[in-house]
């Protein structure tokens, strides 16, 4: 972070996988050479025509290797495209819930579309002063062992910059610890804006309504009470810590092995995140979701008017207790998900667009994307999850030190040259500089990901509100890149919170 007057300002972050040299991997660099080498060859045995012939081909593949379109390759998105089409032809891509088709035999087991098809979840034993038992998630296709938090915080809108650079050390502090012990691969932080459905408000109207009231002061609070709810929004957060199991394994099996010996090591990691929650970060309340409430924060995800429903009947199981208010796991995903559109994902009576945020060079202030949070229309549904992956002193080091190399090789090819470094080349150059510094003081590196997503009634025009959060984003000072062709996988990472989203590089440990 920079500045020391005014609100702290985020930055220095480089890309995800930097160029080896100009921008370009080795790969890219070997593509071109092998592409050019028919033209060498042409040339070493004085075929002077066919090296000429073969030149504009060669160019033509240098563009298409070292050139992106929306943030891949040519290359990359015909093998997208080609794989997309595959699934679809063959059927893979076309979803139904079991307990849609009446063959549910579990009801505890869960049963989502795609990405999240491997989840399985599991009651832990006894936790906290209440005994309660949080869910922990498993993912069979990834290999790794969540829980999930939904938390209440009193926002940063109206707090002086003195809280907010308070809050944003304390989220630092809480990444750093992550990293320290070597057990959290992912935190992720995820935050609703939902239409307000008024379920709370008209449970405590009907409590308290007095019979003998006026007719008119009833009629006036009827009247206030629907105009409100349509113009409301509420606000629902949850963090997502997720352990892989060749972290874990050893530490559960000394914890007496299986689901439990894992939840206990989770448990662990669970009291140091809750600390740093409530503490510097100013979260006024945690609460570990068991599988009642994660069934509903996945059900929501998918359909957001279900809410009401489910909020109507936790209430009313408080006066009769023959009110079934517990969503089996089995019922919490969509009943039907055709195969994704390119550019959009349709689940149930809904449909969502999702997009990544990509981070500007000169870095964000605290809270700079509130306004893709915001709604434009009464009933539409926007949420945004960040992904934070501390990573490995050891690991961190390394990739400090290639870039650092890098960096060096192109300053002095460019002083050889004759050309002179712009300010981009300088700041750069000083980003890689900060990182090596901060580093060797102990700091952590944490890779960082963000998906937004807009849902709307399959009645509304997905094309007009995915363009309505592109500017949203636009207008934050990021840019937007629309996550074509995998709108079924970014739409699980920005709206269910289950962890599942940000790939791992090849080679993390």
């Amino acid at each position: 972070m920079t500045g020391s007057a005014g609100p702290v300002r985020y930055g220095s972050w480089s890309k995800d996988k930097p160029g080896w040299f100009g921008g370009l991997s080795a790969r890219a660099w070997i593509g071109v050479a092998l592409a050019g080498l028919p033209m060498l060859l042409a040339a070493g045995a004085n075929r002077w025509l066919l090296a000429l012939a073969w030149a504009p081909a060669w160019a033509v593949l240098a563009v298409l290797l070292a050139v992106p379109v929306r943030g891949r390759s040519t290359f990359r998105w015909a093998l997208d495209s080609l794989l997309r089409g595959v699934g679809g032809a063959l059927g893979w891509t076309d979803w139904q819930s079991r307990a849609a088709a009446g063959t549910a035999a579990d009801l505890d087991d869960a049963d989502l579309p795609g990405v999240l098809s491997g989840i399985r979840t599991h009651d832990g034993p006894p936790f906290g002063p209440l005994l309660a038992r949080p869910a922990v998630i498993a993912d069979h296709r990834e290999r790794t062992w969540a829980v999930v938090a939904r938390i209440a915080h009193p926002g940063i809108g109206m707090s002086e910059t003195t809280a907010r650079t308070r809050m944003g050390i304390g989220l630092a502090e809480l990444l750093e610890g992550a990293a320290t012990t070597e057990l959290v691969s992912v935190v992720a932080l995820q935050v609703r804006t939902l239409p307000d459905d008024g379920a709370e408000r008209a449970a405590w109207q009907q409590t308290h309504l007095r019979p003998e009231a006026p007719p008119l002061a009833r009629a006036v609070t009827a009247e206030l009470a629907a105009v409100m709810t349509q113009a409301g929004v509420r606000h629902e957060a949850f963090v997502t810590v997720v352990v892989p199991e060749r972290r874990i394994h050893r530490q559960a099996r000394e914890a007496g092995g299986g689901v439990d010996g894992r939840a206990r090591v989770l448990y662990g990691v669970m009291s140091e995140i809750e600390a740093r929650l409530v503490g510097p970060v100013g979260c006024t309340s945690v609460t570990w979701l068991d599988s009642p409430g994660l069934a509903s924060a996945i059900r929501t995800g998918f359909a957001p008017g279900d809410r009401a429903g489910l909020a109507t009947a936790e209430l009313a199981v408080s006066t009769d207790s023959r009110i079934a208010a517990v969503l089996p796991m089995a019922a919490a995903g969509p009943t039907a998900a055709p195969p994704p559109e390119r550019r959009h994902y349709v689940h149930d009576a809904w449909h969502s667009a999702t997009c990544t945020v990509l981070l500007p060079d000169k870095g964000a202030v605290m809270g700079a994307l509130a306004p893709v949070l915001t709604p434009t229309t009464a009933g539409e549904r926007r949420c945004a999850t960040v992904f934070f992956e501390p990573i490995s002193s050891t690991r961190a080091d390394r990739m400090v030190g290639n870039e650092s190399m890098s960096s060096e090789l192109a300053t002095e090819i460019r002083r050889r040259g004759g050309f002179r470094d712009r300010a981009a080349h300088r700041r750069d150059a000083a980003r890689v500089e900060g990182q090596d510094v901060r580093l060797a003081q102990g700091n952590a590196l944490v890779r960082v990901a963000v998906a937004v997503s807009v849902t709307v009634p399959t009645s509304w025009s997905i094309t007009d509100y995915g363009r309505r959060l592109e500017a949203s984003v636009t207008g934050s000072g990021f840019k937007p890149l629309r996550l074509d062709l995998a709108q079924d996988s970014a739409f699980a990472a920005a709206c269910i919170p289950l962890g599942i989203g940000l790939p791992r590089r090849r080679g993390a440990q």
